[in-house]
């Protein structure tokens, strides 16, 4: 197994903000359930001493003998970390963490900086070929060892990012110094920013989400978590989301994130419109429409589009009164399709079209059939 880009089927995902309380773990932990309930096999690795991620997936980190630190400790331990794992779901493994964990950055303060923040990395390509499809790095709040550790083992970044203002320039900072990190030591990584602890109800949030959509553009997810209390009873569980509450916000928010996360993979990415020589010559424009006098961003996301949002899309916005309308320019072949609106960072159904049908994003998709 070679993370950060070595073997084509794991991708190694560091979750980063140095920023506490934006849903790192929240993000972690219910994005490992969503991936390993789509028969991917997944390994969350919680690098926080804090153990958060550890206690959000019912392991108590005081029960347990060995966790990373033992892993990480020795220049030829990484063939232990196979040994520190635990199973605490179908697919879905993890390698704990502990306080002693906090003690790493001074037991290896006289090796150098490059062999020290290769421990994770080393240790995860010790696992035996094709153990998993994603590793998903729960990093501590702050830009210290054991996230340097998690940046050169991964090589994609999802920034959770409150939508708050404060938050924006925080991540703008955090955003330079993994810019700096990626050029000095010459690994490429793939960042992504992730809304978190939205509520659309407020003015103020559905304006900062825009501010955040307009300033991170391609880099910001489709994909908003909003804010449920039904995600901080399960972590309190111990259980992720998709487990304690299957048809809470919550859920639905991160099995679309798992939507977009796959997609984005080189080889399991989402079929584009028109994507074959027979299907474009079939294809014909087809015309929806959504109308709302409050959203200020509305996308389209389907089965033709892979589900990620405004994907192949041609978008036209004009107004009627104080109603906008947003009118979605489709290229498709005869057949049946399954979509949803994403209004502001949430998941809808098209509320013209009556026709549905039981999905895995949301509660339901709207059905579009193309004669």
């Amino acid at each position: 197994m070679r993370p950060g880009g070595g073997n084509a089927r794991v991708r190694v995902i560091a979750i980063v903000n140095q920023k506490g309380g934006c849903g790192k773990t929240t993000t972690t932990v219910n994005l490992a359930a969503c991936l390993s309930g789509e028969d991917a096999r997944v390994l969350i690795v919680d690098m926080d001493p804090q153990a958060h991620a550890t206690l959000a997936v019912g392991v108590d980190p005081d029960e347990i003998d060995e966790n990373l630190y033992e892993v990480l400790a020795e220049s030829d331990a990484g063939e232990r970390l196979a040994e520190v794992i635990i199973e605490v779901g179908p697919n879905l493994d993890l390698a704990p963490s502990g306080i002693v964990l906090s003690a790493l950055e001074q037991k290896l303060a006289s090796e150098r900086v490059d062999t020290r923040t290769e421990r994770l990395s080393a240790a995860l390509e010790a696992l035996p070929e094709e153990s998993y499809d994603y590793v998903l790095i729960d990093c501590p709040p702050n830009v210290g060892l054991l996230t340097f550790n998690a940046l050169r083992a991964a090589s994609e970044v999802i920034v959770p990012l409150e939508t708050s203002r404060f938050a924006i320039h925080g991540v703008e900072r955090l955003l330079e110094t993994i810019a700096l990190l990626t050029e000095r030591i010459g690994h490429e990584l793939s960042v992504r920013v992730l809304p978190t602890l939205y509520d659309g109800r407020t003015r103020f949030a559905r304006e900062t989400l825009g501010e955040i959509r307009g300033l991170f553009k391609d880099m910001c997810f489709d994909t908003v978590i909003r804010t449920n209390v039904k995600l901080r009873e399960a972590a309190a569980r111990g259980i992720p989301i998709s487990s304690y509450a299957p048809s809470a916000h919550g859920a639905a928010d991160h099995a679309a994130l798992a939507v977009e996360v796959e997609s984005a993979s080189p080889a399991g990415a989402g079929a584009s419109l028109g994507e074959s020589a027979d299907s474009a010559t079939e294809a014909r424009e087809v015309v929806v429409r959504f109308r709302d006098a409050a959203a200020s961003d509305v996308r389209i996301a389907g089965d033709f589009n892979g589900w990620v949002p405004d994907k192949g899309v041609r978008s036209l916005i004009e107004s009627e009164g104080q109603t906008r309308i947003w009118t979605k320019i489709l290229r498709l072949s005869p057949g049946t399709y399954q979509y949803r609106y994403v209004v502001d960072g949430e998941w809808r159904q098209d509320p013209d079209n009556p026709e549905g049908a039981s999905g895995s994003v949301g509660d339901s998709n709207s059905v579009l059939v193309v004669r």
